[in-house]
């Protein structure tokens, strides 16, 4: 990426402000649903969490969003969704009603560009993905988005916030829980997303 094409240093600085609250707002998401848990007792069941991240599925596919980027948008594996997709035939379904929902309002995955695709950009730079990575999840060329890059201090405020937000907490953005495990380590600790076991 070539940094002499950025757009002047003070658009951008203005933009700062709002790019960091977008950012906080996307790590925070979880953490501000807590209040409304807590009137049911605390923490939500697993059934309970699965169905909020499906419905985040369904939500970015309606919105003309790959299975890849819906992933992201969720904040679930990518094979976890698979999963999904292959053993609940409903689901499966939903997705698909989704997808034919963003099609007949001109948001096929692939076409036209809207701010679904660039928020899940900055997810992805989030957690650690590289420029044509994320670009690649979103379903946007690189050339494409580096061309919006250089005319948009608020893109650029928002890559460099995510990019900040990375160097300080590597990988963060995917909950713990719905990480793999690496080869010799143990599972996390701490920072993960507690939920009640279903009843059998």
């Amino acid at each position: 990426m070539q940094e002499s094409r950025r757009p002047e240093a003070d658009l951008v600085k203005e933009a700062a402000p709002r790019a960091e609250r977008a950012l906080v707002w996307l790590d925070t998401r979880d953490e501000a649903e807590q209040p409304f848990r807590e009137v049911l007792n605390g923490l939500p069941s697993a059934r309970d969490d699965r169905l909020a991240r499906m419905g985040d599925v369904l939500q970015a596919t309606a919105q003309g969003l790959g299975p890849r980027a819906a992933a992201v948008w969720a904040g679930v594996p990518e094979r976890l969704l698979e999963q999904w997709l292959v053993h609940d035939s409903d689901f499966a379904v939903a997705v698909q009603a989704a997808a034919t929902l963003a099609a007949a309002n001109g948001l096929e995955h692939g076409g036209r560009r809207n701010p679904a695709v660039i928020r899940v950009v900055i997810m992805a730079m989030r957690r650690g993905e590289s420029w044509e990575t994320a670009a690649e999840i979103a379903g946007i060329t690189s050339s494409r988005l580096r061309q919006m890059w250089r005319s948009s201090p608020m893109l650029v405020a928002l890559v460099d916030t995510a990019r900040r937000a990375r160097s300080r907490k590597p990988g963060s953005y995917v909950p713990p829980s719905y990480r793999p495990r690496k080869p010799g380590r143990t599972s996390p600790t701490t920072g993960y997303r507690l939920v009640q076991r279903d009843d059998p």
